[in-house]
């Protein structure tokens, strides 16, 4: 076993595994040269570890090998070239060898810098292999995203990422998310970018895919990362590209009727905006890590719970780092050019207001609405009551809005939207005109009897046991809470029966 405590060189990676006598297996490499299989054979003693390595480059050559996918760099491609490569190496080697070895098959399929430098830079990469001899194979695949500039470098970062993948699935099957954190060593987020990770097979059984998600964010591999309604790892271009979006962002602890009621709302306005007409839309609850950091530590059960729920109730959900609004829709941005919506509630919408966040900027807030509300992007505001909002305010829980509040600002149960609501005087004019030319939005057709339900009232009550928490959250919510007992719930203690007078 390999000394794991310090760094090691891509290098030292490969010629580590080359002097591992038992691992044995096929390197398929599409575009961007055979970079992860030079580094083998550049390591030294690459006869111990290399069967084949090959290129299939030509569409026709690579068809007649793998079959047809609907596009060459995409996962289904590259699933069909494991598959292939490893039941090749089966059939070849396992009766003469297989009793002394682990095989595996390591395959990438790339779009490196074209010579224009006009397409999107990215591909997959995965592993099939074996733990033991004989043994079912278990199977990592990943999808990268190349920032250099330069096609020579960009696959001399491929190269080192694929060597790191390699290392990790040997050395590192049983500490998951130290794999995934060594997969950017020796090369660094600002030229390669993971933003989808899958494992599966008996090497990685008791791993949530979810979960490993989570770490790539964390860990700044990527910057976000997407889940399906049935908890499934998405590939966020796959699901994102030419669609018009709409997000809410929220901590969804748990997701309540408000949160349902805002997406609802405002999907029904979104889809009537000119520029969302006849377009496909995809619409996402949104969780920041800050959210899921506001502890401390993480908090893996309190993360799988959340994005559960909001699957059992139909909505897919993005994780993200994007703590300011202007980079969330700038990610999107990298997908799709079709209009974006943000729903949000009164408190976020003045939080966008807090001048300390936009410190960074050189145009401070100025520069963040202009980048907030290029190419199409809208803000639909669901409204509050008049007591939260004063609370709210009290309680210090927002730092943008007039600090004097008082019971003759609005007429009594007054509902604070959009239209009505203050901000710094000195930011009003810079408000006055993002309402006025409909940046910002007020949600209609709203349900009035969600307006008083707050998270952290529904949080609190199922903590004491409160059965009024259950009337707060959609019914599926509900059920998997008490199913589960998330959140602290606990069921009732069963009462013994009373006895019958004697």
């Amino acid at each position: 076993m390999p000394e794991q405590n310090d760094l090691l060189t891509t290098n030292r990676k490969a010629l580590t595994i080359n002097l591992d006598e038992p691992k044995y297996g096929t390197f398929a490499e599409i575009g961007a040269g055979q970079e992860v299989a030079r580094i083998f054979f550049q390591a030294g003693g690459a006869a111990g570890t290399v069967a084949k390595s090959m290129s299939a480059y030509d569409m026709t050559f690579s068809d007649a090998i793998y079959g047809k996918a609907p596009r060459y760099v995409s996962r289904e491609r590259l699933s069909l070239m494991l598959h292939h490569e490893y039941a090749l190496l089966l059939e070849r080697l396992d009766e003469k060898r297989g009793d002394n070895t682990t095989f595996f098959a390591f395959a990438d399929t790339v779009a490196a810098r074209n010579y224009k430098g006009t397409n999107e830079c990215h591909g997959w990469m995965g592993m099939r292999f074996q733990t033991e001899p004989h043994g079912p194979p278990s199977e990592i695949m990943m999808h990268v995203r190349m920032w250099d500039k330069d096609n020579v470098l960009q696959q001399q970062a491929l190269g080192v990422v694929g060597t790191n993948l390699i290392y990790g699935a040997f050395y590192y099957a049983k500490d998951p998310e130290r794999l995934i954190k060594s997969l950017l060593d020796n090369v660094g987020p600002e030229r390669i970018e993971v933003d989808m990770f899958k494992m599966s097979g008996p090497a990685f059984e008791h791993v949530d895919n979810r979960l490993m998600s989570l770490y790539l964010v964390r860990h700044k591999l990527t910057n976000a990362v997407m889940f399906g309604t049935d908890g499934e790892v998405l590939q966020p271009s796959e699901v994102l590209y030419k669609k018009a979006v709409l997000v809410e962002r929220g901590g969804f602890r748990p997701v309540t009727h408000l949160n349902v009621d805002m997406l609802n709302c405002a999907c029904a306005q979104f889809m009537q905006e000119p520029l969302v007409k006849g377009k496909d839309l995809v619409v996402l609850m949104e969780i920041t890590m800050n959210n899921l950091l506001s502890a401390g530590e993480l908090d893996a059960q309190d993360f799988l719970a959340r994005v559960d729920l909001l699957g059992a109730i139909g909505f897919t959900v993005l994780i993200s780092n994007y703590s300011e609004y202007y980079r969330l829709t700038a990610y999107f941005r990298r997908y799709t050019q079709e209009m974006i919506g943000v729903a949000m509630g009164i408190g976020n919408l003045l939080e966008i207001f807090n001048e300390k966040y936009y410190e960074s900027l050189p145009g401070g807030i100025l520069e963040n609405f202009g980048r907030l509300f290029r190419n199409a992007v809208k803000l639909y505001i669901y409204p509050m009551q008049q007591q939260a909002y004063e609370r709210y305010v009290a309680e210090d829980r927002v730092t943008s809005a007039p600090r004097q509040i008082t019971s003759s600002s609005f007429a009594a149960n007054v509902l604070i939207n959009a239209k009505n609501l203050q901000v710094e005087s000195h930011l009003s004019n810079l408000y006055a005109h993002l309402l006025e030319n409909h940046y910002i939005e007020c949600i209609v057709g709203f349900d009035q009897t969600t307006l008083g339900i707050f998270a952290s009232d529904v949080l609190r009550r199922i903590r004491e046991n409160d059965p009024t928490w259950e009337t707060m959250v959609p019914a599926p919510v509900a059920e998997a809470i008490k199913a589960r007992s998330l959140f602290g719930y606990l069921p009732p203690v069963p009462q013994p029966a009373a006895r019958e007078n004697e």
